[in-house]
C-alpha cells in the first residue's frame, strides 16, 4: 500500500484496532503517528483534493475547525521551507489567543521536535526549516496591504469587521509560490463575504460543511444533547450547531427574523383551539410530486397557530389523501381545505375515498401563489400568527416567496407554503380572502 492509503485505512479503523496498532509500534514511531493529522482527523477535516484556490470550512461550533486550520498550516510549514503564511483572525488578539496559542492552535498541535518559535512582538511564527507565518487582525485590513504570501488561514470570516475589504487585501497578497491557497474556517452567517464564497462552490472554491455533533467524541459529555435541547428548535441552532447558512432573500414576503419572533413552544391557555383546519395543496400530477399538507388552529387569544407540517412526497393520490385524513384525525380538524384548480373532481374523490366523513371544502385560486400569500404575510407582521416549534421545511419555502410573484426557495414549487396560505386564509381572512369557496 502507498503511504496515503495506509493512513486513510488506519484512520478509519475502530478505536480498539487503532489502539492495537499503536501498541505494536516502538516509542518514536508511536509518538510520530500520534502527531500525524492524517491519523487523527475525520475525513472532512482533511484538505480536499483537486485544483482549488479557496477551501471554505463552514461548520457548527465545536466541529473542530480551529484544529483543522492549525494542522493545515502546520503541514504546509513543515513540508515547504519557502512557505509564507498569513494567519488572520477577527482581531489580532483573537488571532494570537485562538489560532496560535489556543488549545487547538498552531503551538498546541505542533510536535515538540518541530515546534515553531513564536515572536509576539514581531507577530511571527518561524519553523526550524525557515517557513514563516505572520499574524494579522481583520479589524486592521490595511495591515494586509503590501505583504505577500503563498498560503493563508482566515478564521471566523463571518464576523470579520470590514470583512470584504480585509478579504480582498488578503487575496491580493496571495502571489507567492506555484499554487497559492487559502483556508477559511467559520461558523456560517449570511454576510456578503460568506455568501459570495458559497456561490463559487465548485469553481475555485471547495466548501466543507459539518455539524457540532460530528465532533461529539471530543466534546464534554452531554454537551451536544444540552445544546440541542436549548437551541434545536431555533434558527440559531441551525446556524451555530448544524452549520447551515440561512440566507434571507431580497424582497421575500417572510424573513427569518420575523419567523423566529413568531415561534412559540406551545399553544397558550392550555392549548385550546376553537378551530382546526388541515389545508392541502395537491400535486399538479399523479406522478408523485409533493403534496403540501399544513395544520393550523385558532387560539383562544385570537391568534392563529401553525401546529404541524404533514407534507408528503413521492405518493400517488390515494397515498397523499390518506396522509390528509390521518392529519385531520390526529389534530381533530373541523375542516379540510383543498385547492381544486388542478382537477377539483379528482381532489374531492381521492379525499372522500380516504375518509368518507372528511369535512372537505374546495377552494379555487383566482390569483397567483405569491399574491394570495401577501395578506397572510401581513398577519405575521401584525403578530397574529405563531408557529408551534420548528417547521424548517415549511419556513424555508415561505422565505423563498418574493414580492412581485417570484419563488426562489427550495424545490420547484412552494407546496408547503401554499397549503399554509390556504389554512390561514380559512382561519383569519374569511370572506375577505381571495378564495372562492364551495362547501361539499
Amino acid at each position: 500500500m502507498g503511504s496515503l492509503s495506509d493512513f486513510e485505512r488506519l484512520a478509519r479503523l475502530p478505536e480498539a484496532e487503532r489502539e492495537r496498532v499503536l501498541a505494536g509500534l516502538n516509542g518514536a514511531a508511536a509518538e510520530a503517528l500520534a502527531h500525524d493529522w492524517r491519523w487523527l482527523a475525520r475525513p472532512e477535516q482533511l484538505a480536499p483534493g483537486g485544483d482549488w484556490t479557496i477551501w471554505l470550512m463552514m461548520a457548527g461550533r465545536g466541529f473542530g475547525k480551529t484544529r483543522a486550520g492549525a494542522e493545515w498550516v502546520r503541514t504546509i510549514a513543515e513540508n515547504d521551507p519557502s512557505a509564507r503564511i498569513a494567519i488572520v483572525g477577527a482581531t489580532l488578539g483573537e488571532t494570537r489567543a485562538v489560532m496560535v496559542e489556543g488549545p487547538s492552535g498552531i503551538l498546541a498541535v505542533a510536535p515538540w521536535w518541530n515546534r515553531p518559535v513564536f515572536s509576539p512582538a514581531l507577530r511571527r511564527l518561524l519553523w526550524p526549516n525557515g517557513a514563516v507565518a505572520s499574524l494579522f487582525g481583520a479589524a486592521e485590513p490595511e495591515s494586509l496591504r503590501g505583504p505577500q504570501f503563498s498560503h493563508g488561514w482566515a478564521d471566523e470570516i463571518a464576523k470579520w469587521p470590514a470583512g470584504e475589504m480585509c478579504w480582498d487585501n488578503l487575496m491580493m497578497g496571495m502571489r507567492l509560490g506555484a499554487r497559492p491557497r487559502v483556508l477559511a474556517t467559520t461558523t456560517p452567517r449570511p454576510v456578503p463575504l460568506v455568501c459570495g464564497l458559497v456561490a463559487r462552490d465548485g469553481a475555485d472554491v471547495v466548501v466543507t460543511r459539518g455539524r457540532t455533533a460530528d465532533n461529539a467524541a471530543h466534546l464534554a459529555d452531554g454537551f451536544v444533547a444540552a445544546m440541542e435541547r436549548s437551541y434545536g428548535g431555533t434558527r440559531l441552532g441551525r446556524q451555530e450547531l448544524h452549520g447551515e447558512l440561512i440566507e434571507d432573500v431580497q424582497g421575500a414576503l417572510w424573513s427569518r427574523d420575523l419567523l423566529e419572533r413568531c415561534r412559540v413552544p406551545h399553544v397558550p391557555q392550555g392549548g385550546t383551539l376553537s378551530r382546526v383546519v388541515v389545508a392541502v395543496d395537491p400535486p399538479a400530477s399523479a406522478d408523485g410530486d409533493a403534496c403540501g399538507i399544513v395544520v393550523a388552529g385558532l387560539g383562544g387569544d385570537g391568534r392563529a397557530y401553525v401546529i404541524a407540517d404533514a407534507t408528503v412526497e413521492g405518493m400517488r393520490p390515494e397515498g397523499w389523501a390518506r396522509a390528509v385524513a390521518a392529519a385531520a384525525v390526529a389534530h381533530g380538524a373541523d375542516r379540510v381545505v383543498a385547492e381544486a384548480n388542478n382537477g377539483g373532481a379528482m381532489v374531492e374523490s381521492v379525499l372522500r375515498a380516504a375518509e368518507a366523513a372528511l369535512p372537505v371544502r374546495l377552494v379555487h385560486a383566482s390569483r397567483g401563489k405569491v399574491a394570495r400569500a401577501e395578506p397572510v404575510a401581513a398577519l405575521y407582521e401584525a403578530g397574529r400568527v405563531a408557529h408551534r416549534g420548528a417547521l424548517w421545511q415549511l419556513e424555508d419555502q415561505m422565505c423563498g416567496m418574493v414580492m412581485g410573484g417570484g419563488y426562489v426557495g427550495p424545490g420547484r414549487s412552494p407546496d408547503r407554503a401554499d397549503a399554509l396560505v390556504w389554512a390561514l386564509t380559512e382561519l383569519m381572512l374569511g370572506r375577505w380572502s381571495d378564495a372562492r369557496v364551495r362547501i361539499i
